[in-house]
């Protein structure tokens, strides 16, 4: 709901538990109010004014609480520079729309030709609210520079300190986790790569310092958006905290040509009073009811080659692994990279998408027959963005890759990276997948992008800055269209692991992968990281060989499976290789994992422990699956059980493998027991259901 107080010009949003308020100033200047639990119209109006008690000429008057700062000395979310060489803005408001729960409120600077219209939307049935900006050149002279255009910024009240919870990493180290104080001044989380990162997510959580996993304040907001982008928080002196976010990065600009506009992407917020799990349970119900372009349908048991074939990719070979994904129960059998032009390594083939004839002398058509003979559905790799030097693709058209004029062209994994902001080579790539997908029965494509963007222009371009956006527009719009032509294809978003997953790639794929490494053990942090934001339904996550490829760690069977039955689960590792007892108990695994994929996939999830017991629980109706993982025990500990969430403690609950009735008052309190035998790593998965 959107109520407009006209006597004191303050417009409240209310969500089921929130609201959200801010006014218009007297200089034109919408300005926070309020972002917290609930309050009336009347309540917000009566909200004090912050006024800076220092009182200091050193600091600007108009720089508290904007709702997209242009002024003062903190970092502004939208910076302009003017034909005239000036960039001071200054708004005047033209009036605001309602339409449902959505608010518009229209902006013009009071000289130049710029018009602005900040955007509020609240959908419905959560806490969650989106915002953005569309920015709009009125005049019919000289260009706009836009030095900065970011989607939000974000107020929080005063508290007592500010901890601020993100993801860092590196490839197959993505989704760590970090809790830390908030210094004085600037902090800015970033991905200058074109993509949004190994290395970081663009989401970000805000506490006092004493929020738990199911108790305090939690502000957060994240960024729907797949490539560069930035957030920029600032602790004033006066003990504010604010942050502005969008996409872009430092050092890029562009031009607004008269009579066009300028849309930035979501950035949406939430605030929660229920710790971070129920932040990150809100944002699981949001992205599952208002992103993912097919929520409801369950996600398959993969089978994927790459670990097993590599780039020795035959139709014999493929054949002979679809057989072994079948027993064991796989429901998706995908074929990974090597199918293609001339491609036995990472140096040659990319950008010619048809198949090898040495590896498949009659086309696609006898494997894909097969994996379907055997009841799986088919999917294949592909990489559209790039492209190898040595391929017939890059002899042709060298011009289409980003570059910059005398400059060098730095490979990254052997390839460059195609420029999708260019229509034509939009088009070539919707025309080869569209080809693909409808000629040959393609149920599933896993989209790669293995690189990040060096030289990133567009030479002759008017506005080579505009490369960054236009890249990403141009894979989002080939997405869609492909979804369209095609609606029963879905779609695994990946880049060399987690370097995008977001919500902007998410509302057209249907789930990401989150790294390329599969150690269960560090799988579980990775996890853990993933999880803050992000559903159990869009994280892949495999079960491959050990020892595991990149750490060398061996690892029980059980336990990898009980870590990634945590997601959407796959299987990776070279069944070739496993024996016929470790096939049997795959296959057992996985049809277990079936029995409780809708209460993992469709439930609510719960984290629960701490090192070195942890686990995630999952609720639906009146079934509960528990997945626990110990990483190590010392001989003689006790063991420690695990205090489930949110079960009903008047009621009781049947465990469905052994008939142990458990009373929810005790699960609550003292926990699940568990026996992890041994001293190392060990795994339980337990199933309850609520009995009368």
């Amino acid at each position: 709901m959107i109520e407009f107080d006209p006597r004191n010009r303050i417009w409240l949003l209310r969500t089921p538990t929130t609201a959200y308020a801010l006014r218009l100033d007297e200089d034109g200047t919408p300005r926070h109010v309020h972002w917290g639990r609930p309050l009336t119209v009347e309540q917000a109006a009566a909200v004090p004014r912050f006024r800076d008690p220092a009182d200091s000429s050193f600091e600007h008057p108009g720089a508290d609480a904007a709702e997209l700062p242009v002024a003062g000395f903190g970092p502004s979310a939208l910076q302009v520079r003017f034909p005239d060489g000036g960039q001071e803005i200054e708004w005047r408001y033209d009036g605001h729309a309602v339409e449902g729960g959505h608010l518009t409120i229209r902006l013009h600077d009071r000289s130049h030709p710029l018009a602005a219209e900040l955007h509020y939307r609240l959908p419905a049935d959560g806490d969650v609210i989106e915002r953005w900006t569309v920015l709009r050149h009125t005049g019919d002279a000289a260009p706009l520079e836009l030095l900065r255009a970011d989607s939000a910024s974000w107020s929080v009240p005063h508290l007592p300190g500010y901890r601020l919870s993100h993801v860092t990493g590196a490839w197959g180290s993505e989704f760590r986790l970090r809790r830390e104080p908030v210094p004085g001044g600037e902090t800015v989380l970033t991905s200058r790569r074109g993509v949004s990162g190994h290395h970081a997510n663009p989401w970000l959580m805000i506490d006092d310092g004493s929020a738990g996993e199911e108790h305090g304040e939690v502000w957060s907001a994240a960024l729907a958006w797949s490539g560069s982008w930035r957030a920029t928080l600032h602790r004033s002196p006066a003990e504010r905290l604010c942050w502005s976010g969008g996409f872009g990065h430092e050092g890029l600009t562009w031009k607004l040509e008269p009579g066009e506009s300028l849309e930035t992407p979501v950035f949406a917020g939430l605030y929660r009073s229920d710790g971070f799990g129920g932040t990150s349970r809100s944002w699981h119900a949001y992205i599952t009811r208002h992103v993912l372009p097919a929520a409801s349908e369950p996600r398959p048991v993969v089978y994927n080659s790459w670990e097993a074939t590599g780039w020795a990719v035959t139709e014999e070979g493929q054949k002979r692994l679809a057989a072994l994904a079948a027993e064991v129960g796989a429901e998706l059998f995908v074929m990974d990279d090597g199918w293609f032009g001339a491609r036995d390594n990472d140096e040659a083939g990319l950008g010619d998408w048809v198949p090898n004839p040495g590896k498949f002398p009659t086309g696609l058509g006898g494997l894909i027959a097969e994996v379907h003979r055997l009841g799986m559905r088919f999917g294949i790799w592909v990489e559209p963005e790039m492209v190898n030097p040595d391929s017939d693709l890059y002899r042709a058209r060298p011009d289409w890759v980003l570059h910059q004029p005398d400059r060098r062209r730095t490979l990254l994994r052997n390839q460059l990276v195609l420029d999708f902001g260019r229509p034509e080579v939009a088009a070539w790539a919707h025309d080869w997948l569209d080809r693909l997908v409808g000629g040959h029965e393609i149920d599933f494509l896993k989209w790669d992008m293995n690189r990040a963007f060096t030289e990133a222009g567009r030479p002759g371009a008017g506005d080579p800055g505009r490369v960054w956006i236009d890249h990403v527009r141009g894979v989002y719009a080939v997405m869609d269209r492909l979804r369209a032509d095609h609606p029963r294809l879905r779609i695994e978003a990946c880049a060399g692991g987690g370097g995008r997953a977001d919500l902007g790639v998410l509302r057209r794929t249907d789930e990401a992968w989150i790294s390329d490494n599969t150690d269960a053990v560090d799988r579980i942090a990775i996890q853990h990281g993933y999880g803050q934001i992000y559903p159990a339904r869009t994280m892949a996550a495999w079960v491959t060989d050990s020892p595991n490829f990149l750490t060398g760690r061996e690892l029980p069977l059980r336990f990898r499976f009980h870590v990634a039955m945590a997601g959407a689960l796959g299987v990776g590792g070279d069944l070739s290789r496993w024996s016929v007892a470790e096939r049997a108990e795959a296959a057992e695994l996985v049809a277990t994992y079936k029995e409780i994929r809708p209460v993992v996939q469709h439930g609510v999830q719960y984290r629960l422990g701490e090192p070195p017991l942890l686990g995630a629980q999952y609720v639906a109706g009146d079934r509960v699956v528990v997945l626990a993982w110990r990483l190590s025990s010392r001989f003689g500990a006790p063991p420690v059980p695990l205090r489930l969430r949110a079960l009903d403690p008047d009621a009781r609950y049947r465990d469905d493998d052994t008939g142990t009735i458990h009373h929810g008052a005790v699960l609550l309190a003292h926990g699940l027991p568990l026996e992890l035998p041994g001293a190392g790593h060990a795994s339980a998965l337990v199933r309850l259901t609520r009995v009368p």
